[in-house]
Formats: C-alpha cells, sequence, structure tokens
C-alpha cells in the first residue's frame, strides 16, 4: 500500500468545507501528475462520497455513468432503470436523499463536461441555485486543465462565478518531503533525485524501484515506451494550440537564455510576440519571473529572468530533446553518456541552489538564525553577470544575508568566502548603514580554515560536517 505523502493543508481545508454546516462547492485544480486523485481519493476514504470521473465522451454517455454511480450511491432501482435527458434529476435526488447526512459529491476531470457542451456550466450552475446550496451537500470540482478550469469554475466570464466557498490549486511537494519517498537515501542522493522528477508524485514514483538516479533516467525517462519520455508534448497538447512555439520558448530557457531579449534573439522573433506565451507558460507552473531580491519594486523591474520552475521539464529540455534522434536510433548509451558528463553541473548543482534558497533559509529563519526576519530571499545579479547565490533583506532592520550554495566534490574553502567578498560592493542596497551577515551551504562540508574562519567573523555554515 502506498503512503500518502504531505498535503496536510489541502487535507485540512478539505475537512473544515466537510464540516460546515452549511453547503460547500470546492474548486481543486492543478496539473496532471501532481497528486489532486490521490488526495481527493484519501480525503473521501472515510465519507459517504460519490466519485464521478468524466471522460471525453459525449454528454449523454457521461450523464448515463453519472446516473449509474447515483442509483448505485442512493440504493435506488427507480434511477437504475430510468433514462435521463437532463442532469437536474439526478442531483436534486441526490439532494432529497438521506437529508439529515453529510453527502460528498466529487467530479474528477470536470473540464471534459464543460468541453463537450459549453451550456452544462449554466446548468450547473442553475443546479447549485435552486437545488445544492440549500442542501446538506460538499460538492467538489476537480480538473487538470489548468486554463479549461479556471476558465469554466473559476473566471468572472463563468456561469459558475462566485458560487464556489474555497478552491486548491496543487503544487509540486517541497523537497523536505521528498525523504518520506526515499526513506534511507542521504542528502546527497535525495536532491539528484529531485533534479529530476521534482516535487510531482507520479514521476517520484516512477524512479523509486531503481538503485540510483542514473539507472532509473535510462530505465523510466529515455525508454521511448515510458509514459516521461513523452511528458512535456503530453502536458502541453491539451492546454495550448502551438505547441512548436510554446516549446521552442522552453528549449530556448534551458540552453541558458533567460533575458526577454535573449530569448526573443534566440528565437529570431519579435520581443513584442513573447508575452502571451510567457504568460501562458507562467499560468501552467512552468515558468516564473523571478528578479534580484533587492528590487523594491518586483512588478516594475527591468531586471526581470525568466527560468524553468519544474526540475522535470527543465532536465528534459537539456538532456532529452536535444538528443532524441539519438534514442530514437537506439543510441542510448550515448545519451547516458552526455547526462552524466553534465547532470552535476547542468542540473543537480542549480536545484541545489534553489533548495538552499527557499528551504533551507526558510527553515532557518523559522528557528531564528538570525535575531530579524528577512522580508525577501532570493538570488541577485547586476548587468554585468555578477551573480550571488542568496541574498536576503531586511528593510526594516536594514539588515542584508549573502550567501553562496556549492554543490561540489570538495569541501568549501575560505577562497569562496573572499570570493563573495569581492561581489558583495557591487550590492547597492543601503550600502551607507547595512548590516552585513554570511551564510554558505555546502553538500560536502568546510575545510577545517574555513571553519576557523567562520568562527572568528560570526558567518554561518550549513551542512555537512558545518
Amino acid at each position: 500500500m502506498k503512503k500518502f505523502i504531505n498535503r496536510n493543508k489541502e487535507r485540512a481545508f478539505l475537512e473544515s468545507e466537510y464540516n460546515k454546516s452549511e453547503a460547500s462547492f470546492v474548486v481543486v485544480y492543478g496539473r496532471r501528475r501532481i497528486g489532486k486523485t490521490a488526495l481527493l481519493n484519501e480525503f473521501r476514504k472515510d465519507k459517504h462520497a460519490l466519485y464521478f470521473l468524466a471522460t471525453e465522451e459525449s454528454e449523454n454517455e457521461n450523464r448515463n455513468q453519472f446516473a449509474s454511480l447515483v442509483a448505485e450511491y442512493t440504493d435506488s432501482a427507480i434511477i437504475k432503470e430510468s433514462k435521463f435527458s437532463s442532469w437536474e434529476p439526478l442531483f436534486q435526488h441526490i439532494a432529497s436523499f438521506n437529508k439529515d447526512e453529510r453527502k460528498l459529491i466529487i467530479i474528477d476531470e470536470f473540464q471534459y463536461l464543460g468541453k463537450a457542451n459549453p451550456a452544462f456550466l449554466s446548468v450547473l450552475q442553475r443546479v447549485w441555485d435552486t437545488v445544492l446550496k440549500d442542501s446538506n451537500i460538499m460538492l467538489v470540482l476537480c480538473g487538470s486543465l489548468i486554463n479549461m478550469m479556471y476558465e469554466q469554475a473559476m473566471s468572472y466570464g463563468s456561469p459558475l462565478y462566485g458560487r464556489r466557498t474555497g478552491q486548491i490549486k496543487m503544487k509540486q511537494i517541497p523537497f523536505r518531503y521528498f525523504g518520506e519517498f526515499f526513506e534511507g537515501l542521504g542528502e546527497k542522493e535525495l536532491i539528484e533525485a529531485y533534479a529530476v522528477t521534482g516535487g510531482v508524485p507520479k514521476y517520484i514514483e516512477s524512479v523509486k524501484p531503481y538503485g540510483d538516479i542514473f539507472e532509473a533516467i535510462e530505465n523510466s525517462v529515455l525508454s521511448r515506451e515510458s509514459y516521461l519520455y513523452s511528458e512535456p508534448e503530453f502536458l502541453l497538447e491539451k492546454e495550448v494550440q502551438e505547441i512548436g512555439s510554446y516549446f521552442s520558448i522552453i528549449k530556448t530557457i534551458a540552453q541558458g537564455n533567460h533575458k526577454p531579449g535573449d530569448i526573443s534573439a534566440a528565437l529570431g522573433i519579435k520581443q513584442t510576440n513573447l508575452p502571451k506565451y510567457i504568460k501562458t507558460l507562467i499560468d501552467l507552473d512552468i515558468l516564473e519571473r523571478e528578479v534580484p531580491a533587492t528590487e523594491s519594486k518586483p512588478e516594475k523591474s527591468k531586471m526581470g529572468l525568466y527560468k524553468i520552475k519544474d526540475n522535470y521539464l527543465e532536465f528534459w529540455f537539456k538532456f532529452v530533446y536535444p538528443y532524441r534522434s539519438f534514442i530514437e536510433t537506439d543510441n542510448t548509451e550515448f545519451v547516458m553518456k552526455k547526462i552524466k558528463e553534465g547532470f552535476v553541473t547542468n542540473q543537480v548543482g542549480f536545484v541545489y541552489e534553489e533548495i538552499c534558497r527557499s528551504e533551507y533559509m526558510h527553515e532557518l529563519v523559522v528557528n531564528d538564525a538570525w535575531d530579524f526576519v528577512p522580508n525577501n530571499i532570493g538570488r541577485w545579479w547586476d548587468r554585468k553577470d555578477t551573480e550571488i547565490d542568496i541574498v536576503a533583506v531586511d528593510e526594516d532592520g536594514k539588515n542584508i544575508i549573502f550567501g553562496e550554495c556549492k554543490y561540489t566534490s570538495k569541501p568549501i574553502d575560505v577562497d569562496v568566502y573572499y570570493a563573495l567578498l569581492e561581489k558583495v560592493p557591487k550590492v547597492d542596497w543601503h550600502k551607507a548603514d547595512r548590516k552585513e551577515h554570511f551564510i554558505f551551504f555546502s553538500i560536502n562540508g568546510y575545510t577545517d580554515k574555513m571553519k576557523a574562519l567562520a568562527k572568528e567573523k560570526n558567518i554561518l555554515l550549513y551542512g555537512v560536517n558545518g
């Protein structure tokens, strides 16, 4: 039996909606493989629930299947033997059945019903307004096509707008829970696996059976029979129409072009043509915009860069997409050689930096590593290609933290500290009166000289033998 990991906040929210004294209407959405159905299955275990999985068949076929489930749910021979040309009588029957009992209705892949018949959204609006909202019912609409789910269930133009009592956008599982999938693995092995799968439960389950990450890649990613081999195409084909344009943008960013000007130049298109594609990819949780941590108005910053937010997609576009012709001609050994050569430098190192920024730094703040709380934690860079892995700012106290993250085979020595010191004056943030703090993250610990220096200068070291 699979262990259900994390999602405590989402489960608690669903339980609170279920325990309401009035009707509840919740929308659960997020990309495919993210664990929406697993969450709902866990939630409904001890409840009298009707779970209906919509399909891409006609509305009539979906309604017939729903009617069959309603008959079973309410133990009604009449419903079982009847034919229905509309949805209203089925929901009315559920609402009138055992009125004192809390009833849970889950419609999974809901977007297919609206796709089969856009008028279904108005039908459901009428059903909610006239029947369900005054009933002892919790209705959950769940879907995987993010854009379609938003348009159908939450946007201002949807007939269902204003009806929902809550929503959950499912995100990837944070790295801090990753070890629960791979009990017994050390930090290094966990980070290398996370660098491929990210926090997508389905991907994680696909690499678990193998002895190391390279064996997992060869069997679960490079195998043409594996779903992961074609996963990026599958993810995008139902969400966007011009899949080739989106692929080109993601590929270009994976190659190291993060500035809008560099992306458009690499693609040979006008920069003004990018925003609509970029916005869609951000909405799909594939890309994110990043600005230096010291920017006071990030939304107006001209220093914005775009990066791939999804570890697996970044890995795929770096190491699979460019070599597909070799994979298709059974030259997997050659591709694996290329992956092993660049895996740590081009993938794991960057993922480790992100883990340090988004998880380890927050862990330190929560545990009072400093006597102030940063307003913002991120990276920093300037227009001359100077970069600092971690910069965290405290506007109120004018505190600033500078940090570096090293995923290397050797312990960090004092040269890393002095190299960082040379960059610090380039950060133009409260230069006259700021209080500077330093932190280092290392996957392979620190030399004795670095430990002695850290003690002398009150530098925080995080990591093995820190």
